[in-house]
């Protein structure tokens, strides 16, 4: 992410350190000197270099952009436009903007623009065979990235053998959402304060590990935490970035932020390893329980014909389970907790919220994923939580898989490419008011049904042929534990008590710890469910 233009802290009483920054930075001023004698690459006639900054030697726009980086590069981009060239490091980093250019770009233009940069850090996860950050977008890796989509949402929307569920996503879902209504009326009743994130994320981890694993764990479960702190820590040490992604020769000095980058990702796979090692021990192709089950049966298939380039070894099962895992579980906990954080700021949306709730599902059942179409202010509320916050400010980086035209500025092959979904989301070209929080504007005018013009501009999940692989389950998810949890409790903020929801920038940006939520059941005397 962009956050790799931020610096680790280093250790400046090591003199074998200091000798080695002077040598490094000794190399990088004779890179620079080289590539200064070096003409840069001919433009074709009639096309124009993307504008930008410039930048210091070595360095490039990293001081610029060191400190909230998506809105430091929204005020470059109202100066130099929606296609716009920053240097980070000695790189150079394509930033787009725009709605219009990102569609352009991203749609129109996908097969240009589908590709990953080859990230130094990108080779650490999941052994450089991501399905989400690995470079590859030939033939093979569409293959196996349409097998993952197809294995996550079949197993979403199978149906639940054991409750009146519809589909087993919202089994699971249903469990976890019960669990929190109990778990927070019990905190609220012994502790009077905490912070509900924490148990938000277990809540998610445990679904996404009954989807992946066919498991639900105890909240305690030692297995089950680990899991939840390896997420947790993937998102801090990944958010505060990485420098040898941009100044190369840093790769070859010690890095205590990398290593540890490296060791986290060790230890998850480690952990998807031996799942799906015990999976394979009691595997039953008749009796298919989860996602890893489903891909180990493609695994053994044998069958020729146009499917044998997708045949997949025990490896990339472990990889294709990491990518799935991760695309359900920090973005819906992070979701989740802003939407919470809204309804207590906002009571006269969440009033309206519980207005429709009770209007249209009542106190005889708990909310289904049928019932999305029949609630269109609570699904307003939603988009308009992942516009307003834009917690995730930019997608995974993209890159050119050729050299290519965009808005007449000509773009050469391999260009390191950064989509600013939050300057879209805050456009005041497409948005009245930006700054205010207001669900009504995704609204038909009677207030009754959803804009589609008007939700198609919110970007959350990437556009594209890099789409989200998690998107459709990810909303299914939100939907399911915010209205469960809302049908049930009334979300307030400690009178009097300062609270700070600037978003800490990161992998995505979540506002400060806060233990000021004041929690109470909407109906006393219990429903009759």
């Amino acid at each position: 992410m962009p956050g790799a233009a931020v610096w680790p802290a280093g250790s400046p009483g090591a003199v074998w350190a200091s000798e080695a920054l002077l040598a490094a930075a000794a190399f990088c001023l004779l890179l620079l000197a080289l590539q200064r004698l070096r003409p840069p690459g001919a433009v074709p006639e009639g096309l124009r270099r993307p504008p930008g900054p410039r930048g210091f030697p070595v360095l490039g726009n990293v001081l610029e952009l060191r400190r909230d980086t998506h809105l430091a590069l929204t005020r470059l981009g109202r100066r130099y436009g929606d296609v716009m060239e920053v240097r980070i490091g000695t790189r150079p980093v394509l930033v787009l903007s725009g709605l219009d250019t990102i569609r352009q770009a991203l749609v129109r233009q996908g097969d240009d623009f589908m590709g990953r940069p080859d990230l130094y850090s990108f080779h650490y996860i999941s052994n450089g065979q991501s399905l989400a950050f690995s470079p590859d977008s030939g033939e093979v890796w569409k293959a196996r990235r349409k097998l993952a989509q197809s294995a996550l949402k079949s197993f979403s929307i199978a149906p639940s053998p054991t409750s009146s569920c519809s589909c087993l996503l919202e089994e699971h879902v249903s469990k976890e959402a019960e669990y929190l209504v109990t778990k927070f009326l019990q905190l609220m009743e012994e502790e009077k304060r905490f912070d509900l994130n924490q148990y938000l994320v277990v809540s998610v981890a445990n679904v996404i590990c009954a989807m992946c694993f066919g498991k639900r764990y105890e909240h305690e479960d030692q297995e089950l935490l680990s899991l939840v702190n390896l997420g947790n820590e993937f998102g801090e040490v990944a958010g505060s970035g990485h420098p040898a992604d941009f100044i190369p020769v840093l790769r070859y000095l010690p890095s205590r932020t990398m290593e540890l980058f490296k060791d986290i990702n060790r230890r998850f796979n480690a952990f998807v390893q031996k799942i799906v090692q015990e999976h394979y021990s009691s595997f039953d192709k008749e009796h298919i329980r989860d996602i890893t089950d489903s891909l180990i049966g493609h695994c053994q298939e044998k069958n020729a014909g146009e499917d044998t380039h997708v045949q997949l070894s025990n490896e990339k099962i472990i990889h294709i389970v990491n990518d799935l895992f991760g695309a359900g579980f920090d973005t819906v906990a992070t979701a989740l907790s802003w939407s919470l954080m809204y309804a207590a700021l906002y009571p006269d949306v969440q009033k309206k919220i519980h207005e429709e709730l009770d209007r249209t599902i009542g106190r005889e059942r708990r909310p289904r994923l049928s019932d999305r179409g029949t609630l269109p202010y609570t699904e307003a509320f939603i988009l308009e939580m992942f516009r307003h916050s834009s917690f995730l400010p930019f997608t995974i980086p993209h890159s050119t898989t050729k050299a290519t035209v965009l808005n007449g500025f000509y773009i050469p092959k391999d260009t390191c490419v950064f989509i600013n979904q939050w300057q879209v989301n805050h456009d005041e070209t497409l948005w009245k008011e930006p700054s205010a929080f207001r669900p009504e504007r995704f609204l038909s005018a009677a207030g009754t049904e959803l804009s589609r013009q008007e939700s198609e501009k919110v970007l959350a999940f990437g556009l594209g042929k890099r789409r989200c692989i998690g998107e459709t389950i990810g909303r299914w998810e939100i939907f399911l534990f915010l209205t469960t949890l809302l049908q049930q409790l009334h979300f307030s903020l400690r009178p009097g008590e300062h609270v700070d929801i600037t978003p800490q920038y990161g992998l995505t940006m979540k506002y400060k710890k806060c233990e000021a939520f004041q929690i109470r059941p909407r109906f006393p005397g219990g429903s009759s469910l």
